[in-house]
Formats: C-alpha cells, structure tokens, sequence
C-alpha cells in the first residue's frame, strides 16, 4: 500500500517447517487486520495480543488436514505468524540474533591503538543479559593476541586490556547503564594510559546515541601507574567476538567508533547507513568490514505484531467457490494462560531439576503411607506412624508430614556409579523443642557401604552429632557441636556430605536456619573407604516430639546448592529475576529491561499457574509484563521507568495529529482513596486521603470513599507503608483521563516513525489543546493499542492513563526536587495582567528567597504561574511572576489556594 509521501507494505508470514514464508498474496485485506496489544481497559491485567487474519484457501494449502496441501503437517495449532509494514525511512543496523553473530574488521596498523584508546558504541539491549557479554574487542585469547575489550556485566561496563597480550587489567564503570525502556543508549569508554600524575584512567559516557550529547557514567576510575595497550594481531569485531568464549550479546547495534590519541578516527561503521542485506562494506575511516555469522542487515520493515495461530477454522460459502481460513493469532500469553495446573513448590522443582540419585518431597495428601519419588527410578519411601501433610513446611514447600514415636521411614538408594566418590544426604526439618541433653535421638539413619555401614545425625539441646557404626556395631566416628540457634525453633536443614579424601573418609555435617545463615557445621574423618549409602532407614524415638520433615535427597556430594534459595521460596526476589528464573525452567522466552535493585522485593513463589506467578510478580511491582513484538516471547518493563519518563510520541493537536474523538473524561473509575494493602502471610498497612478534591471526606469537601484492599505478595512488612502510600496516590491523581488517542498513519505519515515505536508503558505527549479542556499539554502513558492495517488504511488507537503521578523528584533538579508548600494563599487578589503577587505562608516554612532556586511555577486556581523571583522575610511575600503560562487568563481572588505546578513526589 501507499500513503502520501511514505510508501508503505503489509507483510503477513507463517513460520512453516521453521521458514518464515511470506503468504501477503492470500491475506484478505478487504477484512482488516486488527491488532491488540496491552490492556484492553484500565485497571485490567495485560491480555494476549490479538491478531485475526482470513486466508484465502481456495487451494486448499491452509487446511491443516488437507493431506495432498503443500502445507499438510506444516502449519497447525500455534503456527507462529508475524506482521510487517515496509517502511523505507526506517534506518538500518546490524542484527545480533545470538552466538556467532559479529561484524569484523582485519588488523591494520591504524588499528594498533598502543595508548589512549576511545571506544564507543550505539546499541539497543532488548534484555538485560546476565555473564560477561562482550560488545565490542580487539581481543583474542589465541596466542596471547589480547589487546582490549568493552564488556558488560549485568549492565555495567568494564573496559579490558593487556599489557603484554596475556595478564589483562580490568577497569569497571561505578554505575550501571542507565537503559531507557527503549534499550537504545550509546556507551562510550575512554582509557587515558598516562594522566601526567603517574596514574592511568578510564572514564564511562553514555549518549541517547552516538552523536551525543554524552554525560559521565560515575566516577572517573583512576589506578597508580601508567599503561599500554598490546598491538595484537586479532581483528576488531563487533558482536560476539570469536577470540573469547563469552556470552554473544543479543540486540541491534546502530553504530560504532574507535579513536585514537586526541580523537583521530581510525575505525568508524555507521550501521544506520547500509542497505539491507549487505554483508561486505568499507567505512568512512577506510577499514573494511564483513558480517560474520547470524550478523544481518535486516529489511527496512517495522514488525507489528509476532504470536501462534492458535486455531485454524476452514471455511466455504454456499456455493464452494469462496474459501477461506479465519487464523486466530494470539501473543504467547494465550498459550501459558491454558493450563490451570499449579507448579511444583521451589523445593521439588530445585531438587527435581538437579538430578538427584534419589529424592523424595514428602509433600503428599494426609492419610499416604509412603512419599512418592520424581526421579525415574527411584522407589517410593514407605512410612510407618507418619502424619503426612500435617503442617505447614518451609515457605518453598508444600505442607509436610509430622512424626510421632516409634514412627519409621526407609528406602532404599538407587546405585549409581556418581556416589562413587562421595554421597550427600540432605533434607529440611523442624522441631519446636529440642531434646533434653543426652538423648541423642537420631533424626536421620543412612545405611551404606565402606568402614562405616550405620551413619546417625541425632539432635539434643546440647549438641548436634553425628555417629557411625562399623559391622560389629563399633565406633567409627562420633563428633559433635552446639546446636546453635536451633532453640529458636524454625525449619531448618541439614547437608552430610561423606567422601574419599585421598588418605580415607572425611564427613562433614552442616545445618542451617532456613532464610538466614549457616548455624554451624561439625566435621572429621576415619581410616577405610567411604562406601556409598544403600538406604534411608530411620526410626524416631518420643523425645522428637511434633517433629516434621521433608524434601530428603541423595546426590553426589559436592553438588550445587539445589535447596539454597529454593528452601524459603526464593523471597526478596525482584521481579525480573523471579520472571527470569520461571521462565528460563518453564522454556518461555523473556526479554527484560532495566536494572533489578530499584524493582520491589517479592514475598516467597506460591505452587501456583505459572502465568499467574508471572502476573504477580509484575502486579506488586507495577511494572508490564507484555509480550515482545519481534518474537514469540515475554516482555517484563519494570515500573520505575514509567518515572520521569520522555516522550516516545509527541502529537500536536492544533495541527491535526490527534484524530477526532478526543474526550477528556473527568471520572471515578480509578480513583482509590482508602487503600489498605496486605502482605500475603502477612500485616496490613492503611494509607487515606483526609482532606482535597479527591478526599474521602463528603462532597463538595471531597469525594467520598472510595477503599481499595490489596492483598500483594511483598518480601516484608516494612514495605507495606510505602506501597499503600504510593498506591493511594496513583488513585487520588486529580487530572481528567483521555481514554483513548487515535493517530491515523495514513493521514499523518510524519507520524509513523514515532507512533509505530510506542509500546506499552510509553509515555505520549499532546500538546496545543484546547484551553477549555483543562492544560493545553498532557502527559499520557500507552496502557495497550489496537492498530488497524488494511490495503489503505493504518491506524492505531492507544488506550491511555495520566503520567502525571509518575514524575517523581530527582535530586538537585530544579522542578522535580522542590518540595510543596504546607499551606499557602494568596493575600490579596489580582488583576489577570498582574505581575507581583501577595503570597501568605499560613503553615509551614516560608518559601525560599535564593535566586538558585527560580524560576519555580505554581499552580493557582488552576492558573500556571512562573515565579522569577521572591522577596520578603516573612508571610505574606511578594513574588515576581510571569502570568497564564497555560493559557489560562483570569482575575485571582484574595484567598486562592498557591500550590506548586509539579511538586516533588518521592518514589516508591
């Protein structure tokens, strides 16, 4: 299709045998395509992406059943399905799919930077990758060939280099980068081999691109001594340099530079200059380039949605001539939302996926007479006097069972060759009284091979021991220590970890509170073999009391740590850790952006659906999980970069840009002025708004009660005072909601570049509206859109809420740091032209007379007023002010309420 002045295309393809095959000639387009994306209504939770296209399938290749189609066991139920549009004034970059994707350069002598060295790069990071991810290197381990490389680790940037090709000097940035939603930042790396004070010093910018402008990422890192950088022979790459076995970096790069002594050029590709589909090129610094691998130029096409065909419906009109196949695609929310089943608790889906030799749960229903194994294998344990799910476990469990005396448990252990060199017995516990001293009652009896064939863990208020037996029933070992804060009670666990240690056996016994740190840990050794364990086969004696136990497991000693975090339901995750690690289990694809310390810290993961765990976790943070664009995979954009956000799209309504209707509503549909938010397992906090507009107190005076109860799964109690705070200010937002903002593309082709790139979360900004409407500029973030392609027609129509609430204050910034007025007024009343006004402090500090901290607006019966300056030492004082910097032109009346314009709101 074609709009004036941008020559546009509609692109629809289906993945089949894994090819994208391009089907836009059996695309109806007389039934536009109608794509979803974000919440459909405010307040929702984030639905599927939706996209319904019709085929035509008078050839009969698009019935899944037809056996003589050339499609015929090729498409089916979810059948991945993408939308393009061609747009040439898209620029072009280089494409990182993944492991063996780079562009490369030869070694020249120009590039044999031996000094200063200035790296910089323009890059989009889709997902915040974890490990080494090398971005940029004149670097190969070969040889000693290194020479140096730009890297990051969890978003922070470490410039690399060698002296000599084989030792490397490492100089790490003090802050991470500051990614935008976008993930479009350019990074800049500047090593200063000699500072003239006998020191060297690499210094961290980053730029929105690579034209700048750049500002200084932290502090200037500075180290005694001055340095060099080896000339190797290694060719520059950008992308996943195969000098080094590190982790590919995934993304788009825009462009790249390296300079020399005072800024010469020496190598310098501009990606957004090449055509798509090139591969060999020569930069405007002369050096020659290749792509290597997956590394591509893609199409100037601008992906507009990617999802499954989850039903495919042949149809035909009366008379059979007609054919076609209505596709139901959805973004991969659909799928992950089918199945209703809960997940395993932490501790099984830890301890299943580590591969024990033998493990079992014992997370079974009441009234079972043996824990039943995940390991194939593995047989059940039988149990005698055992009350299964009789309480609660550990928070990364489910309820286990509790034993009483004479109970029993036993198993045999699967033999396996892995044990061979050591065994580790492991398991979580709780007892809510310990023993009297010298009862020594074991909780734990292994039978194995080797000099010790009885190996006992018993527990008293005195110590924790361990003992085995030899075949005469003799001593072997008998070692203990003080129980520790096992007083305290709690659930707790214990790890025996028995081995060959090159002279005999050695053992060693740790146990640990759940969710804090090691209580304490006993160890010795034994002459012989340590044999391998042949069964669990313990019998508990009274003075166990109300017990409980669970989650017992053998595996080779050594072994990761597969209780480690799992024991407390990993609490105090952040979400895109807890998305991350749920996903990365579950095989759904993720991309993420952002850093993870300024996300909210979760409570312990439930045994839940996995969306809704997923959906928890972006709900208590109130970020988005979306569903990515470009690919069949999820999208977490973490809520704090919704604050103080820039414009993604910036729309003049005086010209035409906003299509009709726009209707600002003034409503009561999200306002919340009464919050009370629960932590799950938890205490309550209360946050209500007292008094103003939106207060609960009775109309004119307020609004009246508007309650929201919340219950969240937060980390801890001491979070709930901010949450509620921050939740009932999102609800008492005193600014009218524009619903919905359309952008027709096809009448508004400037547009398209902006509008196209708007996910949700984004900030949209209208500016020149109408006076009578309220401020003639608002702010808007993009909750979802539903865009419409046609032969002839582009639209997108975004479903918005005020962004107002989400600029919060930054630190020594002019507007967003100065604190509101307690209570002020103005003293007299003025003219509309008046430029000085009487303003009475009736409660709280006067405001500030420094010249530092103006000019500052306020906000006077709705009136935007710029205040230069201020004078008085006391109440009233006069301000000079410039008048209806909104539009607004109006006599003020002695006694008007003067409030800051944007008044400094603190975080959550």
């Amino acid at each position: 299709m074609a709009f004036p002045g941008t020559p546009l295309g509609v692109q629809v393809e289906l993945q089949v045998g894994g090819t994208w095959t391009d089907v836009t000639a059996d695309a109806y387009l007389r039934d536009p395509i109608s794509i979803e994306r974000g919440r459909g209504d405010e307040g929702s939770r984030i639905d599927p992406g939706k996209c319904p296209i019709s085929l035509d399938n008078r050839s009969g290749k698009y019935s899944p059943r037809n056996a003589a189609g050339p499609y015929h066991g090729l498409i089916g139920r979810n059948t991945p399905v993408r939308v393009t549009v061609a747009d040439p004034a898209l620029p072009t970059y280089l494409d990182l799919p993944g492991p063996g994707s780079y562009a490369s350069t030869p070694d020249t002598a120009a590039l044999d930077l031996t000094a200063d060295l200035d790296v910089r790069i323009d890059l989009t990071l889709p997902a915040t990758q974890t490990g080494i991810v090398e971005i940029a290197a004149k670097y190969s381990v070969a040889g000693g060939q290194r020479s140096w490389q730009l890297t990051l680790q969890d978003d922070v940037p470490t410039l690399r280099w060698s002296v000599d090709g084989t030792a490397v000097i490492d100089r790490t940035a003090t802050l991470p980068l500051p990614l935008p939603a976008s993930g479009r930042l350019a990074l800049r790396a500047a090593l200063d081999a000699d500072n003239g004070s006998g020191a060297h010093t690499v210094t961290f910018w980053t730029a929105p691109t690579i034209a700048g402008p750049w500002a200084q990422l932290g502090d200037v890192v500075t180290a005694t001594g001055t340095t060099s950088i080896y000339a190797s022979t290694a060719p520059l790459t950008v992308g996943d340099n195969p000098g080094q076995t590190v982790v590919p970096p995934v993304g788009h790069i825009h462009a790249f530079q390296l300079r020399g002594a005072g800024g010469a050029l020496v190598a310098a590709p501009d990606f957004t200059a090449l055509a798509p589909g090139t591969t060999n090129w020569t930069d405007a610094a002369g050096r020659a380039w290749t792509l290597a691998g997956g590394a591509t130029i893609p199409p100037r096409r601008s992906v507009r949605f990617t999802g499954e065909a989850s039903a495919w419906s042949p149809r035909r009109d009366t008379s059979g001539r007609d054919r076609w196949v209505p596709i139901e695609a959805a973004g991969i929310k659909r799928r992950l939302g089918q199945g209703k089943d809960p997940l395993a608790s932490t501790l099984r889906r830890s301890l299943s996926a580590a591969s024990p030799v033998a493990y079992w749960p014992m997370e079974d229903a009441r009234g079972s007479s043996q824990a039943f194994s995940p390991i194939p294998g593995c047989p059940p344990l039988v149990a005698t006097g055992l009350e299964f799910a009789a309480g609660d476990g550990p928070t990364g469990s489910l309820p286990l069972p509790r034993v009483s005396h004479g109970a029993t448990i036993s198993a045999p252990v699967p033999n396996s060759t892995a044990l061979a060199a050591g065994w580790r017995v492991e398991m979580v516990y709780n007892l809510p009284e310990l023993p009297a001293a010298a009862a020594f009652p074991p909780v734990l009896r292994i039978a194995s091979t080797g000099t010790a064939v009885q190996w006992f863990v018993a527990i008293d208020e005195a110590f924790v021991t361990v003992f085995a037996l030899d075949a005469n029933g003799g001593i072997v070992t008998n070692t203990g220590t003080a129980p520790a804060g096992h007083a305290s009670g709690g659930w707790a666990r214990l790890q025996l970890d028995v081995w060959d240690d090159g002279t005999g056996t050695a053992w060693e016994l740790r146990f640990f509170l759940i969710g804090s740190n090691a209580l304490g840990s006993v160890w010795n050794t034994h002459a012989g073999p340590p044999g391998v364990p042949l069964a669990v086969d313990t019998l508990f004696d009274e003075a166990l009391g109300d017990m409980q136990l669970g989650h017992l497991s053998v595996m080779p000693t050594g072994a990761g740590d597969a209780y480690g975090h799992a024991d407390n339901g990993y609490e105090g995750d952040r979400p895109v850790q807890r998305l991350g690690r749920l996903c990365a289990e579950e095989s759904v694809p993720l991309t993420s952006i952002g850093l993870v310390d300024p996300q909210i810290a979760l409570g312990p993961q439930q045994a839940a659906p996995l969306l809704d765990l997923l959906e928890e976790a972006g709900e208590v943070d109130g970020g988005y999980l979306t569903e990515s664009r470009t690919a069949a995979a999820l999208h977490y954009r973490p809520a704090y970069l919704s604050y103080n956000q820039q414009p993604t799209l910036v729309l003049d309504y005086a010209t035409g840009d906003v299509a009709p209707p726009l209707e600002p509503v003034d409503d009561d549909q999200s306002t919340r002025n009464d919050v009370t938010v629960t932590r799950r397992g938890g205490s309550s906090a209360r946050a209500v708004a007292e008094e103003g507009p939106l207060s609960v107190q009775a109309p004119p005076a307020g609004i009246g009660r508007y309650p929201d109860d919340p219950e969240l799964n937060l980390y801890q109690d001491t979070q709930l005072d901010d949450v509620a705070g921050w939740r009932l200010h999102l609800g008492t937002w005193d600014a009218a909601r524009y619903r919905r903002v359309r952008v027709d593309l096809a009448a508004c082709p400037h547009l398209i570049a902006a509008a196209s790139a708007v996910e949700v979360g984004d900030l949209i900004r209208i500016i020149n509206l109408p006076p009578e409407d309220g401020p003639t500029t608002v702010d808007l973030i993009a909750q979802g859109s539903t865009e419409t392609l046609s032969a002839y027609d582009w639209a997108i129509e975004f479903n918005t809420t005020p962004a107002g609430p989400w600029s919060v204050a930054v630190t020594d910034d002019l507007v967003l740091a100065s604190a509101d007025t307690a209570a002020s007024t103005l003293a007299a009343g003025a003219t509309a032209t008046a430029t000085t006004l009487s303003i009475a402090t009736t409660s709280g500090p006067l405001w500030s007379t420094a010249p530092a901290d103006y000019p500052l607006d306020l906000d006077i019966a709705g009136e935007r007023v710029t205040v230069t300056a201020m004078a008085g030492a006391t109440s009233p004082q006069t301000a000079t002010v410039t008048r209806s910097v909104n539009s607004v032109v109006k006599a003020q009346l002695a006694g008007a309420t003067v409030r800051l314009w944007q008044p400094a709101i603190t975080a959550l």
